[in-house]
């Protein structure tokens, strides 16, 4: 994935043809739960576009639990 430079928009709503692709700070995609309830290892979800012909749907990347990763496990 290139480097991604994020944009603060309030109240933003993705598009139906963006993929809503979770990112994980390992590969382990397991952490302990916080008292939010969300997994410690989780970092957010980022929006990626899947509306060109040449992308697959966002269906396609679910199917395939697709993720991005800040570090890879050693």
């Amino acid at each position: 994935m290139p480097l991604i430079h994020f944009v603060p928009t309030k109240d933003y709503v993705p598009k139906e043809d963006e993929y809503s692709c979770p990112m994980y700070k390992t590969g382990k995609r397991a952490g302990v739960l916080s008292t939010t309830g969300a997994s410690t290892n989780y970092v957010c979800s980022v929006e990626l576009p899947c509306s060109k012909e040449e992308y697959q749907p966002p269906a396609h990347w679910i199917r395939r639990a697709a993720a991005l990763l800040c570090a890879l496990n050693d």
